[in-house]
């Protein structure tokens, strides 16, 4: 349909994908930069949610170091960073009610958010994004929420801009009287800068061959709720840590729980996706995790405000893909350059793209018309201090997958203590990969919801004020409709109905009585965690019509 339709053309410099951290620093610094230039340079941030910040969420603590590189004087300007980490408590869940905490001596120096030469905060990093492109703005580029990019536009295998999604489809494909194309926008350089498992990124990295020579990326899933709590059990400032129960020694993970600001804390879970077990519901495991008496006690009388899951890229440096291409750059958690030993990924994001933007500055400032590799780029991000934190960790999540959380715990430890002098941990097994067929495993029998503590999945998606355009196409993608019902169902069970966080995939009887795979598009939270476990890897996750989606506050 698209080849038919003729299409409003908008020309910029550069053109950045995503309002994340990544895309943001880079438009603030690319600004920058040509101010103090005064050169005339053209900057538009585009971003699928309906406003900044709509579609961020993280836990979040902020190691500010990039932040300092971009505005050393962020707190005048009135950076959301109010709530300094004070105190740091890591625990080990044995059982339902048991838990040892861990002596600081012998929590990894990566897992350490107090003393040291810098002030770490717990944050809201959509509240992070929503100030970045404030100043974004008010340096002169041009912010568009509500606009998904759908498509790269290649010419001559070189990146010359993305596409924008048509709104107004019907369902059936069809334009409705509300139809309006989308653009195309154009530019000598594009950054993308989608977030874990960007739909844009991914194709890129096919079509480029930029994870050649790389373990396949891995990820876990992050579930996150929002509490206010009486302010007898809030400690801002106080951060919480563990692993253990409700997990089995089969499936990794960790959970969080920090105090911010306005007596408010942030509890979540992160569980690796290389999970072995078919019946397993991170969702559910998150909601029984809750219980336990270390969490439970800041919880209990406190009232549930919010609820979000997202992806979350955790390979490290050995699944990092190449970041250049001709045309543009991959930057932040769309390529992978998260630090999981430390849980952080804002600050590393930050610096890429702050390096991406004085590659890019360079090159148009040299009189480059655009298309070409900026191999300067990769050498600028090989000697920074990002970098270095990535290679220091490179075992982390290898070393987990590979001895279980103690073990690879004490791996990592002694790999920190000797200064990165292991021998690199490597897992070349893809996330989609490790599930065990369901008559092999042992069928999981979650409690139910008590309302007070733990909840449902439909509940909990209506606290992430989710919503999309019904009549419109479905954006979850199946390449063979078969698949779910001939092949997963008999063998996994139809694992979708389990992992999705949010009720989007269901195993329904038809009028016959027969299985039915159903997709529940509406509900869904932009996590992509269909389009990374499914074991066929069959279903594809594409942006839906623009501002669809979650619109998360304060996450």
């Amino acid at each position: 349909m698209t080849e038919q339709i003729e299409r409003d053309t908008m020309e910029f410099d550069v053109v950045i994908v995503g309002a994340g951290p990544s895309g943001l620093a880079a438009a603030c610094r690319l600004m920058q930069q040509a101010n103090e230039a005064e050169q005339e340079l053209t900057v538009c941030v585009v971003e699928k949610g309906s406003e900044v910040g709509a579609h961020i969420l993280s836990g979040a603590i902020l190691e500010p170091r990039a932040l300092f590189e971009l505005f050393p004087d962020w707190e005048e300007r009135g950076a959301p960073l109010t709530t300094p980490a004070v105190r740091d408590e890591l625990y080990l869940l044995k059982d339902a009610e048991k838990a040892q905490k861990l002596p600081n001596a012998l929590v990894p120096k990566s897992m350490h958010n107090t003393g040291g030469d810098i002030t770490r905060y717990v944050i809201s990093a959509g509240n992070l994004c929503r100030w970045l492109a404030e100043q974004a703005e008010s340096l002169g580029v041009e912010v568009f929420p509500g606009f998904a990019a759908q498509e790269v536009i290649i010419e001559d295998d070189v990146v010359r801009g993305i596409l924008i999604g048509d709104m107004g489809v019907g369902a059936d494909g069809q334009p409705k009287d509300s139809h309006m194309p989308g653009m195309e926008l154009r530019a000598k350089y594009t950054l993308f800068a989608e977030g874990a498992r960007g739909h844009l990124g991914k194709r890129l990295i096919k079509h480029y061959g930029l994870d050649a020579g790389k373990d396949p990326q891995h990820y876990g899933i992050g579930l996150k709720e929002l509490w206010d709590v009486p302010a007898d059990k809030h400690e801002p400032g106080l951060i919480l840590h563990g692993s253990g129960w409700p997990l089995d020694k089969h499936t990794h993970g960790g959970w969080f729980l920090y105090h911010a600001e306005n007596q408010q804390v942030v509890v979540g879970l992160i569980m690796d996706l290389a999970y072995q077990n078919p019946w397993l519901s991170p969702f559910d495991e998150f909601q029984r995790m809750k219980h336990h008496p270390v969490l439970k006690q800041y919880l209990e009388d406190g009232k549930r405000v919010a609820y979000g899951a997202r992806a979350v890229v955790k390979g490290g440096i050995n699944s990092l893909p190449k970041m250049t291409f001709p045309g543009g750059l991959l930057i932040g958690c769309d390529a992978g350059t998260l630090n999981f030993a430390k849980i952080k990924g804002i600050h590393t994001a930050m610096k890429s793209g702050l390096i991406a933007a004085e590659s890019v500055f360079e090159a148009i400032t040299d009189g480059d018309e655009g298309g070409q590799e900026l191999a300067d780029f990769t050498t600028r991000w090989e000697t920074s201090w990002a970098y270095q934190e990535l290679q220091e960790s490179a075992s982390f999540g290898p070393a987990i997958h590979k001895y279980g959380t103690v073990g690879g715990g004490a791996y990592n430890f002694l790999d920190q203590l000797l200064g990165g002098k292991l021998p690199t941990v490597h897992d070349t097994h893809p996330d989609f990969a490790t599930l065990k067929p369901a008559s092999e495993c042992e069928k999981i029998e979650y409690p139910k919801p008590d309302g007070k503590i733990s909840f449902d999945k439909a509940s909990s998606v209506f606290l992430s004020n989710t919503n999309h355009e019904e009549d419109q196409p479905c954006h979850l993608r199946l390449a063979d409709t078969e698949i779910p019902i001939r092949d997963n169902l008999p063998k996994y069970a139809e694992p979708a109905q389990r992992y999705c966080p949010a009720g989007v995939y269901e195993v329904v009887e038809d009028d016959q009585g027969q299985a039915k795979f159903q997709i529940n598009f509406q509900n869904c939270v932009h996590c992509k965690t269909c389009d990374i476990k499914d074991p066929a890897q069959n279903i594809t996750w594409v942006a839906p019509e623009g501002g669809g989606g979650p619109n998360y506050p304060n996450m």
